[in-house]
């Protein structure tokens, strides 16, 4: 019996298939610090792994720790090499680490489902005012970031399952839903693939948003979720993992939703597991819905209608009882970039009265997010603070605030021009 040979890439293509995307980039990412900045050697030896973790303690939380002992291991697995990592001398320096070292651990701030309303809401709003200009970036973003958002909630998808989402994966089942499919995830070690059931709601139906933005970006196969430019025009490839935080917290921004550097993709997951928990899900259906292997990986989402338990004990109070002040809590502020902008709203005739109308919707709609103030007397400089974030994520941001200002300019029959220009040099037009 003879056995035909593959192409010799053939075993690394599978092997390279085994491991999850994310998994790889923070292994990759884990050894390059290892490397790279510390300058460890591989094979590593138990001292060396110990004095990096000694070295790291004071900057780096435990779960970052470990996340790299994972990495170091699998290396050392893979090449055949004694893991440095199960040694005593490692595993006492990484306990004594987390006796001096305690963090409190950072979750994302749910969203809650009148958050999720008044968001949702929002994006319809606007999808309305983007209608006149059929076919503009604006309009399908919105019609996206309502699917992503809606979609995301009802579902408790985490945001690598977002993005990994296949069109030629999803099905519609008549008067019920859609299934999704998703060929494997982080709780299916196997990579069996799993199948997940969405519902067709009265409102803010997951359903509904999903195939209005399939029809509007004429998707029929690849990534569902996928960049939009200010021309309208849709990326062949998925999101980037790194532009779904930053693309929410816009949204939630503009929306009105405060304190939005709280939230991240696992605030969807997160307010979906409180709203069931709210109304009378049991701990093993809403595991079964949402995927969780283990009740210790639901609780850690699940946040009831009265975390502090505050109403109970209230209830048992004396009437004359004073209620204690509730601590206020100093957000910590995020960093930014300043970015200058130069703008020109002119009508289209030279009698037209709308340019002023029109500067004030585009301050009011499209700068204030941006805690942008002027910098001249006219209005034709501005200043703008813009979190920071990847090339590709930033590019989006500013394309989606220049169409925004285009739509407004010729809602009140202006011509508008307008340039950004970045303290790090970067520029858009």
């Amino acid at each position: 019996m003879t056995h035909s040979i593959g192409h010799p890439d053939s075993v690394d293509r599978y092997l390279e298939a085994a491991t999850r995307d994310n998994t790889r980039r923070s292994y990759a990412s884990a050894l390059r610090h290892f490397e790279v900045e510390w300058g460890g050697h591989l094979p590593a030896t138990p001292d060396s792994v110990a004095r990096y973790l000694a070295e790291q303690a004071p900057r780096a939380a435990v779960n970052t720790l470990k996340q790299r002992l994972a990495a170091l291991a699998h290396w050392h697995a893979e090449h055949g090499f004694a893991d440095p990592t199960r040694a005593p001398l490692v595993r006492k320096v990484l306990k004594g680490i987390q006796t001096l070292h305690p963090r409190i651990e950072k979750q994302a701030t749910p969203l809650q489902i009148a958050q999720l309303s008044q968001v949702s809401d929002w994006l319809d709003r606007a999808l309305q005012l983007a209608n006149d200009r059929a076919g503009s970036g604006a309009q399908l973003r919105f019609l996206r970031d309502k699917a992503l958002l809606l979609l995301g909630f009802w579902r408790g998808f985490r945001g690598d399952e977002l993005i990994r989402l296949q069109v030629e994966h999803l099905r519609v089942v008549p008067e019920e839903g859609m299934t999704c499919f998703l060929p494997r995830s982080k709780g299916d070690r196997q990579s069996a693939g799993n199948t997940y059931k969405v519902p067709a709601l009265s409102r803010l139906c997951p359903v509904s948003a999903t195939l209005a933005w399939i029809q509007a970006a004429e998707l029929t196969t690849g990534p569902l979720f996928r960049s939009v430019d200010r021309w309208g025009h849709v990326g062949v490839k998925p999101l980037h993992p790194n532009s779904l935080i930053p693309i929410l917290r816009d949204v939630f921004r503009v929306a009105g939703l405060e304190a939005v550097g709280g939230y991240s993709s696992h605030s969807l997951r997160r307010g979906f597991a409180g709203w069931a928990n709210d109304n009378g899900w049991d701990v093993k259906a809403l595991m079964e819905y949402v995927g969780w292997r283990d009740v210790h990986s639901a609780m850690r989402y699940i946040q009831g209608r009265d975390p502090f338990a505050r109403e109970r004990v209230e209830a048992s109070l004396q009437p004359a009882a004073a209620v204690l002040a509730q601590p206020v809590l100093t957000p910590v502020p995020e960093p930014i970039i300043r970015i200058t902008l130069q703008l020109r709203v002119m009508a289209f005739t030279p009698k037209g009265r709308g340019a002023a109308k029109a500067l004030a919707r585009i301050e009011a709609m499209c700068l204030a997010p941006f805690q942008a103030h002027r910098l001249d007397a006219d209005g034709t400089q501005y200043l703008l603070q813009v979190s920071p974030t990847a090339e590709e994520e930033m590019d989006e941001r500013m394309a989606m605030m220049l169409d925004d200002m285009h739509r407004v300019a010729g809602n009140h029959h202006c011509f508008l021009e307008a340039s950004l220009r970045a303290e790090d040099g970067r520029h858009w037009e």
